[in-house]
């Protein structure tokens, strides 16, 4: 009998503890190893009959246990690792979660296949479940489209699983450094910048435009949004404190228009072209004083036609510029001391505000020391060395060492420095943070658009598209922005936007400029121009390889393009600032176009020209328009046989939807997720929707003028999930609603006229999660709701509450929450 016969038996008895401390520490090997556990409980007296019978195996079973015992060390290998893994690094935790899964699968084919042909026919016969067993197999697939659902519609947890962790994790750094006494801990010089700026807004009244100047990354946001919160800031002025971002590329038309709404109180139609003349220094007179803060300015010709004076009106402009000609009077931030500086690096490396006892503090000293007292830096790098072993910070010392000093005139040294925490990603990681640079600054991406556009260029699925956010939002390389209107409780993704600092948007672009232009992976606008860069059309001669093509213009008409040759490219992205706007010839140049995003950034929907090169995109799978106004499709148009997904946000539809216009099933066989939000000027959705049967994903939300949803809905045979977000005027669902066996998701939430919830709810079996805040109408439930077995979370306000409570108390699955009421007014500046 060979060695390897009695270590079998120990290995898997070993690996059978580990995999038991698992399932109660790790969420995501959660499943795969409790059917490890399985799998290897069978095992073990399997082997130790081998063991103890002292009978010599044939060479040919003597491999196989072999092979069997290296597979359990591998495995006792990987559950060390899984219990070592950090909770928080969840794209490592996914990646050990997939290797769990494949050695569960290695084991089990070996225990139906050689094992049960050979030993077991020696031992007992021992007969095992085939159909379970394969079952589980082929659930491994399910599970992770299970463990997708749920982060999606916010069910995994009450956290809201990784999503839901990560944005609590950044509005508790937000609440360390901004709230009571934790502004503080960024620093005396911070604290002393803001008694400083408050004395200059409040003390005198001479002084009608106040400046905070800093270097990228040096804080100056973070002391001008901690200023807007101070509870003596917002007394003084009345609580009219208003914060706006102006960026590289404003529109100033907009900004104005914000700004006259902010100050004189009169709204202004975000569909109307007209902006009130810019005279409001003569014009409003303020009931109260007002401070308006106006960050990220690059500009003097842009300060000078955003300012204003009025009496009791005041101005805070946050810059890395300092504009002597506008501002009265400027406070110039300091960096942090090297003990501040060392507190905020512990915090992001260590999860502690001190090196904790048997680190090499001089190392970590080196480390701090080079990061210059910058907060963004010393956030950063923090995180992307947290746990990392003192090799791995050596080498991160020496090449921070080599890098110029940081100064205003250094920016790119910043970079350099910065480029540290990028190179140290896994290579799928890093070029998914290079991929964000192709967005403007300072705007809110929806969660979608990224995933979307991660999912299409890196062949990956969308839970390993999630982890991959998390990761970069662990190491602050990534923002998580909640909506507002939703208050505390995380409710599902659709919530979430991604925003990004736009020093780390400077060096995504940095590092994704640095190749020859036709060769670049990435071919980029920085900021808004009036046409297309000159070094575009002097590199017309050859094809650009880049996968990533995004343009940033104003109006552009069908002269204003020029050809150009992308046959890699997978993503096109186009933001403009416009009432009208021609789409680029160059589509038609584009073979592997699977990605369109197209958001105007204007006042006004823009009407679109040259749709028919929709009917040259076969290859397209995902679709985004934003504030355009709907165009009728050719009436021969090529159906789009690949397009899954579709979003029309603020747009005008203008009736262009309707079943006599266009046939949805025909043009869009496989759309599987529809999504039209604060779209205007249609009423019904057009009843062809309802043959759309490859739909899983219908969103109607903040649809003022939608008024009902046709008869046959409950043809949609895959759907499961139904988003109705405030839509006012919508009174009744129909009752074929019923019919949905497979919706999981319900959210009828701000639909203030809904009357009820149709009776026949009931027959939404698979039916896990149903968000109805803020419909005061409805003071009932139907009785047919106690047939909703699956039914794990309702969302509702406290008046009915009492209602869904009496079947949580029937059904032990059922958790009921009372959704606050949330006065935030911040979303309206978005």
């Amino acid at each position: 009998m060979a060695v390897t016969d009695f270590f079998a038996g120990e290995i898997a008895t070993e690996l059978l503890k580990q995999l038991i401390t698992i399932c109660r520490k790790s969420t995501l090997c959660k499943s795969s190893a409790q059917d490890l556990m399985d799998s290897i409980q069978e095992l073990i007296p399997i082997i130790r009959e081998i063991k103890y019978t002292g009978v010599e195996l044939p060479p040919t079973r003597q491999r196989q246990l072999d092979f069997i015992s290296q597979k359990l060390r591998d495995g006792q290998e990987l559950a060390a690792q899984v219990l070592k893994s950090p909770r928080w690094n969840v794209y490592k935790n996914l990646q050990l979660a997939r290797k769990m899964e494949k050695l569960e699968k290695t084991i089990s084919r070996f225990v139906h296949g050689p094992m049960q042909a050979h030993v077991l026919a020696d031992v007992h016969h021992v007969r095992f479940d085939m159909a379970e067993r394969f079952d589980r197999i082929e659930g491994s697939t399910r599970r992770l489209e299970q463990r997708l659902g749920g982060l999606k519609i916010g069910i995994v947890d009450e956290s809201g699983g990784w999503i839901g962790e990560a944005v609590k994790r950044v509005e508790e750094e937000e609440e360390m450094c901004g709230g009571d006494g934790g502004f503080m801990s960024l620093g005396a010089g911070m604290e002393l910048g803001k008694r400083k700026v408050k004395e200059m807004l409040m003390g005198r009244e001479d002084l009608s435009v106040v400046g905070i100047l800093g270097i990228g990354g040096s804080g100056k946001t973070t002391l001008a949004r901690e200023i807007c919160r101070d509870d003596q800031v917002r007394s003084h002025f009345s609580n009219r404190v208003f914060f706006l971002t102006v960026s590289q590329s404003p529109n100033v038309e907009q900004l104005r228009a914000k700004i006259w709404e902010m100050i004189s109180g009169n709204s202004i139609d975000g569909f109307s072209p007209m902006i009130p003349q810019w005279r409001l220094q003569y014009d409003i007179k303020p009931a109260a004083k007002t401070l308006l803060v106006l960050d990220d300015v690059w500009s003097l010709s842009v300060l000078e036609q955003l300012k204003f004076r009025i009496p009791g009106c005041k101005i805070l402009v946050v810059s890395r510029f300092k504009f002597q000609q506008v501002t009265d009077c400027t406070y110039e931030l300091e960096l942090l001391r090297e003990d501040e500086a060392m507190s905020l690096f512990c915090r992001f490396a260590f999860g502690q505000n001190s090196i904790p006892l048997g680190i090499n503090k001089n190392l970590v000293k080196q480390v701090v020391d080079e990061c210059k007292g910058l907060p963004l830096a010393l956030k950063v790098i923090g995180a992307s060395l947290r746990d990392q072993p003192e090799l791995f910070w050596t080498s991160a010392k020496n090449r921070l060492s080599r890098s110029q000093p940081i100064c205003e005139s250094h920016e790119v040294q910043l970079l350099e420095r910065m480029k540290l925490s990028i190179d140290y990603l896994p290579d799928k990681v890093r070029q998914c943070f290079l991929d964000l640079g192709s967005f403007p600054e300072d705007k809110k991406i929806p969660l979608d658009i990224v995933i979307n556009m991660w999912v299409e260029l890196h062949d990956i699925d969308e839970e390993e598209a999630f982890a991959i956010l998390v990761e970069l939002s662990n190491k602050n390389l990534l923002t998580l922005v909640k909506d507002a209107r939703s208050g505390d409780m995380y409710s599902t993704y659709y919530e979430i936007c991604v925003s990004q600092h736009d020093v780390l948007r400077d060096l995504a672009i940095y590092l994704s400029s640095r190749e020859d232009i036709n060769r670049r992976r990435r071919l980029l606008m920085p900021r808004r121009e009036e046409g297309l860069p000159k070094e575009w059309e002097r590199n017309l001669d050859e094809p650009f390889n880049a996968q990533i093509v995004s343009v940033y213009t104003g109006r552009m008409g069908e002269m204003d393009w020029f050809q150009m040759d992308f046959p890699k490219a997978e993503v096109l992205i186009l933001n403009f600032s416009s009432d009208e706007y021609f789409l680029p010839p160059f589509i038609d140049n584009m073979p592997k176009l699977r990605a369109l995003i197209l958001i105007n950034y204007g006042t006004s929907s823009a009407v679109l020209h040259n749709v028919s090169v929709f009917s040259n995109l076969s290859n397209l799978r995902s679709l985004w328009l934003e504030k355009v106004s709907v165009p009728r499709l050719p009436d021969r148009m090529i159906p789009l046989e690949n397009l899954r997904k579709m979003s029309i946000i603020l747009s005008d539809i203008n009736n262009n939807l309707d079943q006599s216009v266009v046939d949805l099933p025909h043009l869009f066989p496989r759309l599987s997720e529809f999504t039209m939000d604060h779209c205007i000027n249609f009423s019904e959705l057009p009843p062809s929707i309802c043959r759309m049967q490859s739909l899983r994903s219908l969103s109607i939300t903040n649809c003022d003028t939608l008024e009902r949803f046709p008869k046959d809905l409950g043809k949609l045979s895959s759907l499961q999930i139904l988003r109705i977000y405030a839509c006012p005027k919508l009174r009744s669902l129909p009752s074929g609603i019923g019919h949905l066996i497979w919706l999981k998701y319900l959210d009828i939430s701000q639909c203030v006229n809904l009357r009820c919830l149709p009776e026949e709810i009931g027959g939404c079996r698979s039916l896990e999660k149903i968000d109805m805040r803020e419909c005061p109408q409805i003071r009932n439930v139907p009785m047919s709701v106690a047939a909703l077995q699956s039914l794990q979370r309702v969302i509702c306000d406290e008046e009915v509450s009492w209602l869904w409570k009496d079947l949580e108390k029937i059904g032990s699955n059922l958790c009921v929450q009372v959704a606050e009421e949330c006065f935030n007014l911040d979303w309206l500046a978005e």
